[in-house]
């Protein structure tokens, strides 16, 4: 089990875990605006919460916020960014996983204020992802995607 949250005066740590979901070569992002607001096409990612292994919070926010149900081929790796939250810095670790879909149905979550999902190819999904960070770990996930889909 992994520690969800840390805190102390200044800042907290928090875990998430997400998915590059890829089907026939594409991958699924999801389009957000929050009030209104632009925020981008992000992958699908989600907090870990208590009781909960770091596998079952990637699939279970895939499902949730895509509709998308995926298994998972591999782990993908970690990244991590800082940003001001409520109460001061928020220290973020998302940990990465591989997985395929069965198919290209996806439903956005309108509750967390998804308004488009779809899949879509490598170059196209490179250019929409908002964040850097995001850009390359599909990017990572395509090169894994490859040479599992070879092995086949």
């Amino acid at each position: 089990m992994v520690e969800i949250e840390q805190r102390n005066a200044a800042s907290r740590t928090v875990v998430s875990c997400g998915g590059v979901v890829i089907r026939a070569g594409k991958a699924l992002l999801l389009y957000k605006n929050h009030n209104g607001k632009y925020v981008g096409w992000v992958l699908p990612k989600g907090s870990v919460e208590k009781g909960e292994q770091l596998k079952q919070t990637a699939l279970r926010e895939v499902l949730e916020e895509a509709d998308v149900t995926a298994r998972i081929v591999k782990y993908l790796g970690a990244t991590h960014y800082k940003f001001k939250g409520a109460g001061g810095l928020i220290n973020k670790t998302v940990h990465w996983y591989l997985m395929e879909a069965d198919s290209f149905y996806c439903k956005p979550q309108a509750e967390e204020n998804f308004l488009d999902a779809g899949f879509y190819k490598r170059h196209e999904a490179y250019h929409l992802l908002k964040y850097s960070d995001e850009r390359k770990i599909m990017m990572k996930a395509f090169s894994e995607y490859e040479k599992v889909k070879y092995k086949r």
